[in-house]
C-alpha cells in the first residue's frame, strides 16, 4: 500500500488516526503494530512470514543479549551478537542478492563454455530498511546503550511502524526506545503538528517528482547512439530534481505521520543541493543512512582514528556497502565507489571544508552540484555503458537539440514544474522551510503557509483520484 494511494489517504490512514485519538493510550501501540503488519501485507503479501521471523529471532535475541548471567562469559555473548547479525544479513543477501550474484557467475561459466543455473527472487520490499532496524536494536542492546522491549507489541511497534517501514528513514533503536512507552496526553496537537508536514510531503510527490517522470524515463530511455547534449543534460537534472522530491517527499510524509501517530522520526534531508563539499552533501542527504553506516560500520572498523591509510580503506567500505544497499547492480556498486573516492579526494587536499570567500563558496558549491548530478546518472542508468555515454554526451556540447520522443514528453506543464523546482532547491532562502511553511507569529506568514497548502493539497488530490501518480522510487530498495 502507498501512501498516495486512495485506500490509504481516503480509509486506511484516517481509520489508524481515528483508532489512536479515541481509544486509550494504552492500547497505541497495539493499535499501529496491527494496522502496520496489515498495510505491509496488503503490498507484501506472504513476505509477511519473512518480516515476523525476523522479528521473532531478534526480540529473542535483544532479551538474550540483556546484562546478566552472560557478562561472565563475553565470548558467548559475542558470539550471540555476531550470529544474530550474519541472520540479519544473510536474509537481506540471499533475497536481495541472490540473483545477481548467480547471473555474475552464470556469465563466467558461459565465457567457459559451461552453464550455471540464474536465480530468480522477488525482492521483499522494504527488507534493506528492516534488516537495518533489527541490526540497531541488537547492536544497541548489546552496547549497553539502550535496554531490550520485554513487550513483543513494543518491538513489533518500533520495527513495523507503517510511516518508516518500507522506505525509511531508518530509525536506530537508540532514537525511538524512550518512545515507545505509551504516555501520550497531547494527541491533538500531535496531529495537528504532523499532518503539514505530511501535506508537504504529498505535495512534493504528486505534484513536482511525478510530474516530471514522464520526461526523466524519455530522457534515460534514449538509446546512446540518438543521445544529445540536450537529452542528456535534461534528463541528468530532471532526475536530480525528481528524486529529491520523490524520496524527500516519502520522508516528509513518514515524519508527519509518525508526528500524528505519537512519535518523532529522525530528519532525513537538510537542503542536500546546498552543499559545498561532498562530504556536507553526505551530512544532509539521506542522513539516517549516513548515521546508520557511521555508528554500525565506520566507527566499528576504527573511523578516522587509525590513520589516514585506515581512515580511506573504511571509507571505500561504507561506500561499497552504501552502493550495494541500494540494489544488485553495477552501476550502484560504482555509484558507491565514484562518491567514496570523492570523499577521499576531498580529504586529501584538504578541501572537506567549507571555504572562507563568498566567491569561492560559489564555485564550490557548483561543482559539488555537477559531480552530484554525474553521480545521479551512474545511479539512475540501467546499466554502465548507457551511464558512461550520457556523461560523455554531458560533457560534448553539440547543436542537434532534443529527439522527437523527449521534445514530446517536455510538455510545457512538465517545463513550469522543472523550473520551478529548480527555483526552490537552488535559491539561498529555501521556500519549502522557510516561514512559508513553518509556524510564524506573523499573520500574513501563516496565511501564505495555509493558503499555499491548501492549494496544493486539492491539486495533489485531483491527480491522485485521476491515477496519475507513480510508486515511490525508494520502494525498489
Amino acid at each position: 500500500m502507498s501512501f498516495i494511494s486512495p485506500l490509504f489517504l481516503w480509509y486506511f490512514m484516517p481509520a489508524v488516526l481515528l483508532a489512536v485519538l479515541v481509544c486509550p493510550r494504552s492500547w497505541r501501540n497495539g493499535i499501529i503494530a496491527i494496522a502496520s503488519l496489515l498495510f505491509y501485507a496488503i503490498g507484501a503479501g506472504a513476505f509477511t512470514l519473512l518480516l515476523l521471523a525476523c522479528m521473532v529471532v531478534n526480540f529473542l535475541a535483544g532479551m538474550a543479549l540483556e546484562p546478566n548471567d552472560w557478562d561472565t562469559r563475553p565470548g558467548r555473548k559475542r558470539g550471540l551478537i555476531i550470529g544474530v547479525i550474519a541472520v540479519d544479513v544473510g536474509v537481506l543477501v540471499i533475497w536481495k542478492y541472490a540473483g545477481f550474484a548467480t547471473q555474475q557467475i552464470a556469465a563466467f561459466a558461459h565465457l567457459l563454455g559451461g552453464d550455471f543455473p540464474i536465480t530468480h527472487l522477488a525482492l521483499p520490499i522494504g527488507i534493506s530498511f528492516y534488516t537495518f532496524h533489527h541490526i540497531s536494536y541488537v547492536v544497541d542492546i548489546y552496547r549497553g546503550e539502550r535496554r531490550a522491549l520485554r513487550n513483543p507489541v513494543s518491538f513489533a511497534t518500533y520495527i513495523s511502524m507503517f510511516p518508516q517501514l518500507v522506505a525509511g528513514p531508518i530509525v536506530r533503536y537508540r532514537e525511538i526506545a524512550d518512545q515507545l512507552p505509551q504516555h501520550r496526553s497531547h494527541r491533538l496537537d500531535d496531529i495537528a503538528a504532523g499532518f503539514p508536514r505530511f501535506a508537504l510531503g504529498l505535495c512534493k510527490k504528486t505534484i513536482i517528482a511525478d510530474t516530471l517522470a514522464p520526461m526523466v524515463d524519455a530522457c534515460f530511455a534514449t538509446p546512446s547512439n540518438e543521445m544529445t547534449f540536450g537529452v542528456a543534460w535534461l534528463g541528468a537534472v530532471g532526475y536530480t530534481l525528481q528524486l529529491f522530491f520523490d524520496f524527500s517527499g516519502y520522508s516528509d510524509m513518514a515524519i508527519g505521520l509518525g508526528r500524528m501517530l505519537g512519535f518523532r522520526l529522525p530528519e532525513n534531508f537538510a537542503r542536500p543541493y546546498s552543499s559545498i563539499t561532498i562530504t556536507e552533501f553526505w551530512r544532509r542527504w539521506h542522513m539516517s543512512l549516513s548515521r546508520w553506516f557511521r555508528d554500525y560500520v565506520y566507527i566499528p572498523l576504527g573511523g578516522n582514528r587509525n590513520g589516514v591509510g585506515k581512515t580511506y580503506r573504511n571509507l571505500c567500505i561504507v561506500f561499497v556497502l552504501t552502493g550495494f544497499w541500494h540494489g544488485a547492480n553495477w552501476t550502484y556498486l560504482v555509484w558507491g565507489l565514484y562518491h567514496g573516492a570523492l570523499l577521499i579526494i576531498e580529504r586529501a587536499f584538504g578541501h572537506d571544508q567549507n571555504p572562507a570567500g563568498q566567491y569561492a563558496r560559489v564555485a564550490r558549491r557548483a561543482l559539488t552540484l555537477v559531480l552530484v548530478v554525474f553521480g545521479w546518472v551512474i545511479f539512475k542508468s540501467a546499466d554502465l555503458p548507457h551511464a558512461l555515454a550520457m556523461i560523455g554526451h554531458m560533457l560534448l556540447p553539440d547543436f542537434s537539440g532534443l529527439t522527437d520522443v523527449v521534445d514530446a514528453a517536455l510538455t510545457n506543464q512538465r517545463l513550469v514544474f522543472l523550473l520551478a523546482a529548480l527555483v526552490v532547491v537552488f535559491l539561498p532562502a529555501h521556500p519549502v522551510t522557510g516561514p512559508m511553511l513553518e509556524s510564524s507569529r506573523s499573520r500574513q506568514a501563516n496565511g501564505l503557509r495555509i493558503g499555499v497548502m491548501t492549494a496544493g493539497l486539492l491539486y495533489a488530490a485531483i491527480l491522485i483520484a485521476n491515477g496519475t501518480f507513480s510508486p515511490f522510487l525508494y520502494y525498489q530498495f
